[in-house]
């Protein structure tokens, strides 16, 4: 069936296949996990069920996402043996220990605590049962430290050796672990978990309050979710530029890619391309839309600096500009459309309620699910761009792969295509069927306010829990 496919190209279909599905659970889970830290917190410090309420309602769902995130993580291990052989016998001496240090100090911490979250907040009290919360929270941002250094050193790799097998060996593991383009992807990556997660509870919030507009746990989440909007949507684009800055120092060839530039421009300022369509062939973008000058000005900080374009670059070294041109305009619009929905809750907040305009919660449910096709239109970018290498201007991915038959690899990708969409798509319908039931009040009586127990009044709860929330 797969007879005369080229096995480096399916190896490398099976490994974006499985990172697509897999990379949308963590980022999901390092959101949700740190807001539900939050509304703990909150309850904590003001005795309001509402935040108790929404806590409950949210700490199922990042269970199951949770399980289906480690599952899914598992299945791509396997591949650096059967499909990656090469590479991992190149890289094994500095990416193996720190794969090993994401296991011991952010898996074993999140898997520690998680069944104190889940199962102990009637056996072990409210302020334990929050730390337990708070550190699984950590846990997911310590995960993501070590495999986007992981990732980070294959971009921009640094404090290594070559030994005489020509395996990578470890010189410096400050530099290898804190490599040039690690602290920029670390940021750019918790930013957009979050507000990936801030859009999926806000669509939530909103789906709710179009059935009732006095549900509290409702109106909590939608407006949470619009505040985190309104802050970290700027704050994601400024880093994303900042990002964007550093590759253009250490890959270069990537951002020409990014930007649809063939040509270096040498003799003047470079255009800002909108759109347009690549042709590798014939080594130019057609019917390009584009803005004089402010490609210069955005990519070299001047109206006239020079940025380099794919011909400065040896032709078998191009990434696939029309795949990362796109994914990363894709990347880019969802991020400002980000944007404009907490400018647009800003401006109903000033002079109106965000509970009273269904347009506002229509569009939240519109940008639902958003958060995540930006995050792996990012990935795209940042992975196609860095081709024909894994290891960035060292090792080529044509040289990594295992001596393995086409057939092969095709069938074990048709396996894990039709298991994939099985298994992950019962676990999604069956969070979405969570997420359509309507938050309801927990029963206070099974759970005490450690105030209560001191004999301390705690702060006043609402009577009735349909009216406003303490968030507006």
């Amino acid at each position: 069936m797969f007879e005369g496919f080229d096995p480096v190209l399916l190896a490398r279909v099976q490994f974006g296949f499985t990172i697509a599905f897999h990379i949308i659970f963590p980022a999901f889970s390092i959101g949700l996990a740190s807001y539900l830290a939050v509304l703990e917190g909150l309850w904590l410090a003001t005795g309001k069920p509402v935040y108790m309420d929404t806590f409950k309602y949210w700490v199922r769902i990042f269970a199951i996402s949770f399980g289906m995130g480690v599952v899914s993580g598992i299945t791509m291990s396997y591949q650096f043996g059967t499909n990656w052989s090469v590479f991992s016998d190149k890289t094994g001496p500095i990416l193996g220990p720190m794969m090993g240090y994401e296991v011991l100090s952010a898996f074993f911490l999140e898997a520690g605590f998680l069944g104190i979250m889940l199962f102990g907040q009637k056996r072990v009290g409210a302020r334990l049962h929050f730390a337990a919360t708070a550190v699984v929270a950590l846990g997911t941002v310590f995960s993501a430290f070590w495999i986007l250094s992981v990732n980070s050193w294959m971009h921009t790799p640094a404090g290594y050796g070559i030994n005489a097998d020509g395996q990578f060996v470890p010189e410096d593991w400050w530099a290898i672990v804190f490599n040039p383009s690690f602290p920029y992807r670390l940021v750019h990556m918790v930013l957009a978990a979050y507000l990936t997660t801030a859009f999926v509870v806000g669509a939530v919030g909103a789906f709710h309050l179009l059935r009732d507009r006095y549900n509290a746990s409702a109106r909590l989440m939608f407006s949470m979710a619009l505040w985190m909007a309104t802050i970290v949507a700027p704050l994601q684009i400024f880093a994303g530029d900042q990002h964007g800055l550093n590759t253009l120092e250490h890959q270069p060839a990537k951002v020409a890619a990014m930007e649809g530039h063939f040509e270096t421009n040498a003799d003047g300022p470079m255009p800002l391309t909108l759109f347009g369509i690549p042709d590798m062939d014939e080594g130019r973008t057609k019917y390009a839309v584009e803005i004089p000058y402010l490609g210069s000005l955005i990519l070299a900080h001047s109206l006239d600096g020079e940025v380099k374009g794919l011909d400065a670059f040896p032709r078998e070294d191009w990434p696939n500009a029309t795949v990362v041109f796109w994914s990363f305009r894709i990347m880019v619009a969802i991020g400002f459309a980000m944007l404009g929905i907490g400018l647009w809750s800003l401006f109903r907040r000033v002079f109106g309620s965000i509970h009273e305009s269904p347009w506002l919660q229509r569009a939240m449910i519109a940008m639902g699910p958003m958060g995540f096709v930006a995050v792996i239109a990012g990935w795209i970018t940042t992975e196609v761009g860095r081709q024909p290498f894994t290891v960035y201007g060292l090792l080529r991915t044509s040289e990594s792969v295992s001596p393995i038959a086409a057939e092969a690899v095709g069938a074990s990708l048709l396996a894990f295509i039709i298991v994939y969409f099985l298994l992950f798509g019962a676990g999604t319908f069956y969070i979405l069927r969570l997420m359509s039931k309507a938050p309801t009040p927990f029963e206070e009586e099974t759970l005490d306010h450690p105030t209560r127990t001191a004999g301390i009044t705690p702060a006043p709860a609402f009577e009735d829990r349909r009216g406003a929330h303490p968030a507006e």
